[in-house]
């Protein structure tokens, strides 16, 4: 597919209807553009939210992931032992 797009004083393009349905490209969606060489290349873009955790948080995350000294011995023991 080839087409000619004109670029707004703004910098702006506005991607055909019908490739933005071909390539699942929604209104508020983002793209990613790369440069190779001359050529520009836009991709559909996909956005993974993020989650924030306080200090209290991992700290308590911490606390209950410990490992007792007993625990700690059985996995180096199985990590050490030579396979049978």
């Amino acid at each position: 597919m080839r087409e000619t797009l004109v670029v707004s004083s703004r910098g702006q393009i506005t991607l055909p209807a019908r490739l933005r349905k071909r390539m699942g490209i929604n209104s508020g969606d983002v793209v990613i553009l790369e440069e190779h060489g001359n050529e520009i290349v836009l991709k559909p873009g996909i956005v993974f939210e993020v989650d924030h955790y306080s200090d209290g948080q991992i700290a308590q995350w911490d606390i209950e992931d410990k490992l007792s000294e007993h625990e700690r011995d059985q996995i180096l023991h199985a990590l050490t032992s030579p396979v049978k």
